[in-house]
């Protein structure tokens, strides 16, 4: 049994991801926006615990990390919480799950939602609203959490650190009419996340319905992830 936090656990792929692992006998930390939201995710806590914090605040962010690094240690992090558009993209796709990479007690495996329009982002750091005052770009969010998976697994050689793109599903941020699979849209998290499989226990990879992929060229530029880091250091005052 694996103890795995799930960000953004309330809906969508989140708590499909969270409903298999609590099937499968895993102790699974839930993560809610807001109290009305967990109180959603009763039916799932009978064997876990729900932290409960906007993503939007960072200090809602530290405060969650606090709360799990008084808990028992994590083994796994999936990092599922996203939006689309508007003022929270970057403060809840890359500032939040920086910020739990460099808080959090470094679990053994981490999971990066990332998503295939990460290939139409753009490495450029300069003049990015991180604090979400303005809109952000989507695509962009998720170059810099996809580099951010990258940076991980090389800079942490004792952590499984893999990035997911789990597909256009029909989820409510995806809508209705999405194309793709929505059961093979939340199986590869849970897979790298608890898996002994051969291919399951790699690292640095970018992932699509099991299998390893090519991500944008910037994901594994060292000196790109080096400047995503220091610049989301100096913006967050918290180092990796």
């Amino acid at each position: 049994m694996s103890r795995i936090l799930v960000t953004g656990s309330a809906d969508g792929l989140g708590r499909a991801a969270a409903t298999t692992l609590l099937a499968q006998g895993h102790d699974v930390v839930l993560h809610a926006r807001n109290k009305e939201r967990a109180a959603g995710l009763d039916g799932l806590a009978g064997r876990g615990r729900i932290v409960v914090g906007d993503f939007t605040e960072r200090d809602a962010v530290r405060r969650i990390a606090d709360e799990l690094n008084d808990s028992e240690p994590l083994d796994a992090v999936i990092h599922n919480a996203g939006v689309w558009r508007g003022r929270p993209v970057m403060p809840v796709n890359i500032v939040a799950p920086f910020l739990l990479t460099a808080l959090v007690r470094a679990p053994r495996r981490v999971v990066y939602l990332s998503s295939s329009s990460h290939l139409g982002g753009r490495p450029v750091l300069d003049g990015v609203d991180w604090l979400g005052e303005t809109p952000g770009s989507y695509d962009d969010s998720k170059l810099y959490v996809t580099a951010l998976a990258a940076a991980v697994a090389r800079l942490r050689p004792g952590v499984l650190s893999n990035a997911v793109d789990p597909g256009w599903v029909p989820t409510k941020m995806g809508g209705p009419g999405a194309p793709d699979d929505l059961e093979l849209g939340h199986r590869t998290q849970e897979w790298l996340a608890v898996s002994d499989d051969p291919q399951a226990l790699t690292s640095g990879g970018y992932w699509y319905h099991g299998e390893r992929t090519q991500p944008h060229d910037a994901t594994h530029d060292e000196a790109f992830q080096d400047r995503l880091l220091q610049t989301l250091a100096e913006e967050t005052g918290v180092a990796l």
